[in-house]
């Protein structure tokens, strides 16, 4: 069918195109015939009463179509709900008259149109005017009592047939859902069905949203094409149909047009951009998990700084994209969506300088590589394992199973002690301390300490240790012992293994720990050995001697 119409329309451009191709042929100097048919006038017609005679054509109409044409305008006018005479109007020029009523016109009035009646243009138009203006006057009257009754009744019932077709299409789906319900339940007893996923437990479902879209949509769809049968049948109520349409279709037209634009010129840089960027991270992605899995080696870039550098190119190239993609956005223009811009940019520059402070230090310490994930570690006094880093914080499991997240700005500003670095190769020291007083010889108390180090389980043998003294206090040596581990997840325990031995081999030699701040007066008091038993025969103390004398009482002499 349409190709038939196509063709249709093709043939009938090659006719016209011959035709005026063989009326340029006609020879310039050749004579017109003279006219010599005479066309039959047109009579103007309304409302069965005849308002006056066409006598000339007007381009290519003949009298009797110009006529025809004239009676349907008038028509239209009639129709109306509303007449109003005074919007008649006629308007001269230099050429023509012409009629109108309001904006619409009616008729034209040529030269050649008051020649064929033997009058003047003006004349002409206002006979015509006036012959115009009386019949509409009498349609204008006949329309009395009954013509309101009429169209108030036509108005009720528009409404009751609008009534009438919503509690229709209620209970269409009304039995639609039903339906479904049931239809719902039969999904659900076959549970290998696909279609389970869009009945899921519960009363909504998938099937129910679409159903219940679909009538808001068909009621909205049925509205907007009943309203203008309703409202024009009063004379008051033909224009607010078409105001109210007017007032929609600006918005609507004005965003359409905007969809249109933004599609056609700006949407092609979108995904232009989008998809080269989506190139270049995935690009990115690759090397950095090749890096990650040791497959690609760089010299000098670390296997750990892989997901770092991809996670801050990632966020840079994001950042460009979007700086690439704001003047092709809608509405990027305008004064409103620059002032939230700037608004977000100040509050998020304002609220988030220590977030910003612990990306930076994250940074720094990703690329200082201080300790990795694993690491024994000890944080301005908190001593655990690295268990997670990342940008914004660092999080520690200690030896207690406590979790304890620090801050990248605090870890930036305060030492750190990393003790699983260098045990692998070098091992970790371990250095209890022990002050023992003068009495004991210095070459006792460290073969007592290295003895203690050597019955000491676990510990390193590749490496011997060793005794410092650190200081000689008043009343006591400070000794040190050394002994090396490569592993520092234990050193706790280990530290507690050594305290225990040194204690040990101390009581065993009958050496008494008693400094720094532990004293006893040998008046009896017992040992710090275990065992030990209390001196038969203690030594007392010159200055408690003298004590004594001093307190025992006086004899008296016999008089």
């Amino acid at each position: 069918m349409w190709f038939r119409i196509l063709l249709f329309i093709l043939l009938f451009f090659v006719a016209f195109s011959l035709s005026a191709q063989q009326q340029d042929t006609i020879p310039v100097n050749q004579p017109e015939e003279p006219e010599t048919i005479v066309a039959e006038p047109g009579f103007v017609i309304l409302h069965k009463d005849t308002l006056f005679e066409i006598r000339k054509g007007f381009g290519p109409y003949t009298p009797k179509e110009r006529a025809d044409a004239i009676s349907k305008r008038l028509k239209q006018v009639q129709n109306l709900p509303r007449i109003n005479t005074d919007l008649f109007h006629a308007e001269e020029d230099m050429y023509f008259s012409m009629i109108l009523y309001d904006d619409m016109p009616i008729l034209s009035i040529s030269n050649e149109d008051a020649k064929a009646f033997q009058a003047e243009r003006s004349e002409l138009t206002k006979e015509y005017f006036n012959s115009i203006q009386v019949e509409f006057q009498k349609v204008k009257e006949s329309r009395d009592v009954f013509y309101w009754v009429l169209h108030i009744f036509y108005t009720l019932l528009a409404i009751a047939g609008l009534i009438v077709i919503f509690k229709l299409i209620n209970r269409l789906f009304s039995w639609l859902t039903k339906y479904v319900e049931s239809y719902q339940k039969q999904i659900k007893q076959k549970r290998k069905s696909f279609w389970r996923y869009l009945a899921p437990k519960g009363p909504d479902n998938f099937f129910g949203f679409i159903l219940k879209v679909t009538k808001i949509l068909l009621f909205i769809i049925i509205l907007f094409l009943y309203l203008p049968l309703m409202f024009s049948f009063l004379p008051w109520t033909e224009n607010i149909v078409s105001k109210f349409y007017t007032f929609i279709s600006g918005p609507i037209k004005a965003i359409f047009l905007g969809l249109w634009v933004f599609i056609s010129q700006k949407l092609i840089y979108i995904v232009i951009i989008f998809f080269i960027s989506r190139y270049i991270l995935r690009i990115m992605g690759y090397v950095s998990s090749e890096i990650d899995k040791d497959k690609l080696k760089i010299k000098g870039f670390h296997r750990e700084w892989a997901k770092p550098t991809y996670n801050i190119f990632r966020i840079l190239v994001i950042a460009f994209t979007l700086v690439f993609m704001f003047p092709y956005l809608p509405g990027s223009d305008s004064k409103a969506f620059q002032g939230v811009s700037i608004f977000l940019g100040i509050l998020f520059s304002l609220g988030s300088t220590s977030a910003i402070a612990n990306i930076v230090a994250g940074i720094v310490i990703t690329y200082m590589r201080p300790f990795q994930i694993g690491d024994r570690v000890m944080i301005n006094q908190t001593l655990g394992d690295v268990v997670e880093k990342n940008l914004l914080v660092t999080r520690l499991k200690t030896l207690k199973n406590e979790d304890v997240t620090i801050p990248n700005a605090q870890i930036i500003n305060t030492h750190l002690m990393n003790y699983t670095k260098n045990a692998s190769d070098l091992g970790i020291i371990l250095h209890p301390s022990i002050t023992i007083g003068y009495d004991v010889p210095a070459d006792t108390v460290i073969n007592l300490l290295l003895k203690a180090a050597q019955n000491t389980p676990n510990l390193t043998r590749d490496f011997k240790p060793f005794v410092m003294q650190k200081s000689l206090s008043d009343f006591y040596v400070e000794y040190e012992l050394n002994v090396y581990t490569k592993q520092p997840g234990k050193m706790a325990h280990f530290y507690s293994e050594l305290n225990k031995s040194i204690l040990n081999e101390f009581n065993n030699a009958g050496v008494e720990i008693m400094s720094p701040h532990y004293t006893a007066m040998r008046d009896g008091n017992a040992s710090t050995i275990p065992g030990q038993e209390n001196p038969t025969d203690p030594v007392k103390d010159p200055v408690t001697e003298v004590i004594e004398k001093v307190t025992q009482p006086r004899k008296k002499k016999k008089t």
